[in-house]
């Protein structure tokens, strides 16, 4: 399994596309080692270590990143995540505004930064990561489905009023993907990891790549026609009545 999750994959897709890659992380050790990793391919990359749930945090860590690279930014991937596994009729107001702060606010605080040079320019792209959760969910991680639920309807929402500038707004539903975070699943919720391969109508568990695939291409002027759209990355989980 790779080290980090998705937003490495993308950031590696990207750059083998030849994009300038700008990463944002509140882990440094993380943030470091795939800078580096990026820059031993002779991409061109910059670094903020960046909380984006703090709106302090995230206007320093854009403005970081425009100043390094000389330019703002034309693509945003809001990749940043958590899970939660809590009891509805014990969990503190603490603890649900942790969740929504990580797996909603963060991207709207990123987007809105990003969002004036995207509007001068009159063009730009937002790829929101949401989760299969937004759609079907399972028993025992409360509120997670609702976050990512609330991150899907943002995606709608922001889609429908840049539009008029030319800046298009995506989101992308991984099911199960090989990543950090499901490791994390399968050792909190007994027989999941058979469970899940059993229900798979493609028969395995998806790849951080096969992710990032999609988002560079929502990315990208080859999907210059698409916004206000949920790409499902799920190996048609998503549409399995039984």
């Amino acid at each position: 399994m790779p080290p980090a999750g998705s937003g490495r994959a993308v950031a590696v897709k990207a750059a083998e596309e030849g994009a300038v890659v700008a990463l944002v992380d509140i882990l440094a050790d993380a943030l470091t080692a795939t800078t580096a990793e990026l820059a031993e391919t002779g991409a061109t990359v910059a670094a903020a270590v960046g909380d984006v749930t703090d709106e302090a945090s995230v206007r320093q860590a854009v403005g970081k990143l425009t100043d390094d690279l000389g330019k703002p930014v034309t693509v945003l991937v809001n990749n940043a995540g958590k899970n939660s596994y809590a009891d509805p009729a014990r969990m503190s107001v603490a603890e649900w505004n942790d969740v929504f702060d990580v797996d909603l606010k963060g991207a709207f605080l990123m987007s809105r930064e990003v969002l004036p040079p995207m509007i001068e320019a009159r063009h730009g792209s937002i790829v929101n990561i949401a989760s299969i959760h937004s759609k079907l969910t399972t028993a025992g991680m409360f509120p997670y489905a609702a976050a990512k639920s609330g991150l899907v309807g943002m995606t709608r929402s922001l889609a429908l009023d840049v539009a008029q500038y030319d800046v298009r707004v995506n989101a992308v539903s991984p099911g199960y993907i090989s990543t950090d975070l499901l490791e994390e699943f399968f050792d909190t919720i007994p027989g999941e990891r058979e469970k899940a391969l059993g229900v798979h109508p493609l028969g395995r568990i998806g790849t951080p790549e096969n992710v990032a695939e999609v988002v560079c291409f929502l990315a990208s002027g080859a999907a210059a026609f698409v916004t206000g759209a949920n790409w499902a990355v799920d190996g048609g989980l998503g549409v399995r009545y039984a």
